[in-house]
């Protein structure tokens, strides 16, 4: 008799948390996943000095490194976790197999985006299961929307170079809201073997519409529109949106892109299953290829602020959203110390510097170049040191005063001056691709001689193997807390949204 009763007992137990665990998935109506592409435990903690430093305090006091207006939206969110960030066949990922990860919960190599290693097979991204589940879907990136991290919420492709078919299939998803940047090869291919496709007449025949000045997507947030694309007024480089320190009057945050789209999908909605968001800093990324401090933590701060509109969305809704941020990879080696600088940090070293490296190429260094580089001989040893404009330059730009600079520093920023001006020997030997990667020797100079004042050091202009951490919160946010692999937060996403088959799916 007691056997009975405890087996009665049991599965009364059971039957409890079964229906509890459905009532929970039943209830998740709206997902956020926040991707800080390149973004790793450096680039949190380096904004967070710099927050520190902007607020009026030190970098090197925890105290003030611990107030709360000090430290970003997600680092101060509930559930922090940890995850690896491999590909199949890569310590060090690439953006297009991470993205995968992410989306079909599979591993690949590195340039493929939700595909298996052997290219054979094509598997279904989480959006598109939600899509199917009658959940609405947007994507957004401040980089190109026919980029890595993007099409792979909506493509599968062998090679991520082909940004045309990545397109056609953008314009096929069906998916309601595009955000951010625009396309890269919206009409044709640019790599061989692409497909030949005007994207922009399949998306409109397929029912897009474009907004691509403020104030029509602004609008949005009144007046909903389905199967919508906006594309930022600005596109710097290569159809992405402008970096945060360069972004001039007229253009959207990634924030503000971030808030129209949940309100636009929201309203949507209207009562139904809810919606699937992904969103990427994508420029933060670039900025650390770059060896860019601060244009990574302006880029860090615009997406830690996107990540704040999904919070107050949050609070509106506690019992039917799920957030989850992390990054895909590390970029640039960022260490957070310098040999130069021991224990100490100086993030106010950093505030002098007004615009990032692109947009300082674009303009003032373009200009000075077209100048100065008739006639230069690059066998003076003193060029730059007697260049009054490039000195002001540096230092109105960047806030790089020559006169307190060292020997080493000097004879560093006069050799890549030399290489830059003559444009001859650039980067054409393996010493100067270690010194420059592929930029300009004068402006990465400039920025490592800045960032490792400010204790800021870069071992790299690629990516870097180490894990990520994960932030959650919202329902089944404690499914993210402990290490695990990349893979696992496709798998753990489309459990939280009651996604019956298990991932990866096949198309």
């Amino acid at each position: 008799m007691k056997r009975k009763n405890l087996s009665v007992i049991l599965s009364m137990t059971f039957a409890l948390i079964f229906m509890a665990t459905v009532a929970g998935a039943s209830q998740l109506k709206y997902v956020f996943f926040f991707l800080g592409d390149g973004m790793a435990s450096s680039q949190i903690q380096a904004t967070e000095a710099y927050l520190t430093t902007l607020n009026g305090g030190s970098a090197m006091k925890a105290e003030d490194l611990l107030q709360s207006e000090n430290r970003l939206n997600m680092s101060k969110m509930p559930v922090h976790g940890m995850q690896t960030t491999y590909d199949a066949f890569a310590l060090m990922t690439d953006s297009a197999s991470a993205a995968t990860a992410f989306a079909c919960g599979i591993k690949t190599v590195s340039g493929t985006i939700n595909m298996d290693s052997t290219k054979t097979y094509s598997y279904k991204s989480v959006a598109q299961l939600a899509h199917e589940q009658g959940r609405k879907v947007g994507i957004i990136s401040s980089v190109s929307l026919d980029h890595a991290t993007p099409a792979a919420y909506y493509a599968s492709v062998s090679t991520r170079d082909y940004m045309n078919n990545i397109a056609t299939q953008m314009a096929a998803s069906g998916f309601e809201f595009f955000g951010g940047g625009g396309l890269v090869s919206p009409y044709g291919p640019k790599t061989s073997g692409d497909t030949s496709n005007n994207a922009v007449n399949l998306l409109v025949a397929n029912g897009y519409t474009g907004r691509f000045d403020r104030d029509a997507i602004m609008a949005l947030k009144t007046t909903p529109a389905s199967k919508v694309v906006c594309i930022n007024p600005w596109l710097q480089d290569a159809a992405a949106m402008p970096y945060a320190i360069d972004r001039p009057a007229g253009n959207l945050s990634l924030a503000e892109m971030t808030d129209v789209a949940i309100d636009n999908l929201y309203k949507l909605n209207n009562g139904g299953k809810g919606f699937f968001l992904m969103v990427e800093g994508g420029k933060v990324d670039w900025a650390c290829h770059a060896n860019d401090a601060m244009a990574t933590i302006g880029d860090m701060l615009d997406f830690d602020n996107a990540i704040g509109e999904a919070l107050t969305f949050y609070v509106q809704h506690p019992q039917e959203t799920l957030i989850i941020v992390t990054g895909d990879h590390e970029t640039g080696g960022m260490s957070i110390g310098h040999a130069t600088t021991g224990y100490k940090a100086y993030y106010e070293k950093l505030l002098g510097q007004k615009n990032s490296f692109t947009y300082f190429a674009q303009n003032q260094w373009a200009v000075h170049k077209a100048a100065n580089s008739a006639g230069y001989d690059w066998t003076q040893t003193d060029n730059l040191a007697k260049n009054t404009e490039m000195i002001s330059l540096m230092k109105d730009a960047f806030g790089l005063d020559w006169s307190k600079l060292n020997a080493y520093q000097k004879e560093k920023l006069e050799d890549a001056y030399d290489k830059s001006m003559c444009g001859t020997n650039k980067n054409s030997t393996d010493a100067n691709q270690l010194l420059y990667g592929s930029y300009e020797p004068i402006i990465v100079s400039i920025t490592h001689i800045l960032n490792e004042s400010a204790s800021i050091g870069w071992t790299t202009y690629s990516h870097t193997g180490v894990p990520a951490p994960v932030f959650a919160e919202g329902i089944d946010a404690d499914q993210f807390s402990g290490f695990y692999d990349n893979t696992d937060i496709a798998k753990r996403i489309a459990v939280a949204m009651g996604i019956q088959q298990d991932l990866p799916v096949l198309k």
